[in-house]
């Protein structure tokens, strides 16, 4: 890996994992500022941990990797994402489907909630 190369993933990890400095992206991927200084020096991260924050974020190992634009995850649209969404519920077991349901049910009684809230609020200062 070029140095140009190790200094895109790197800046694709922080990307995704939502940091600008190296000191936050050694807290987020729980690595110490050393190692992460080790790999620039030894110009090279572990593919264990790319493979990793690839699974973690749902993004293309080859957009982290190599920064092809058409795998990256700004490029997904929604039927990419549903479709990908689809085909991993599909792994699941019918208890495991049934929790992720019930989960989303409960998400979407809280926004509705929240709507109601915020309309009140809006009523009573408005």
């Amino acid at each position: 890996m070029s140095t140009h190369a190790l200094a895109a993933v790197l800046t694709r990890l922080k990307l995704l994992t939502g940091v600008q400095s190296d000191a936050e992206l050694s807290r987020k991927l729980s690595v110490s500022p050393q190692t992460l200084s080790s790999w620039k020096v030894r110009d090279s991260v572990p593919y264990s941990l790319c493979i990793e924050i690839a699974r973690q974020h749902a993004c293309s190992l080859d957009w982290l990797l190599l920064g092809d634009a058409a795998q990256s995850p700004a490029s997904q649209d929604k039927t990419d994402w549903e479709g990908d969404m689809l085909e991993r519920l599909r792994t699941l077991s019918a208890s495991d489907r049934q929790a992720i349901l019930l989960v989303i049910k409960d998400k979407q009684r809280i926004q509705q909630l929240e709507q109601k809230l915020n309309a009140l609020r809006g009523a009573a200062n408005g």
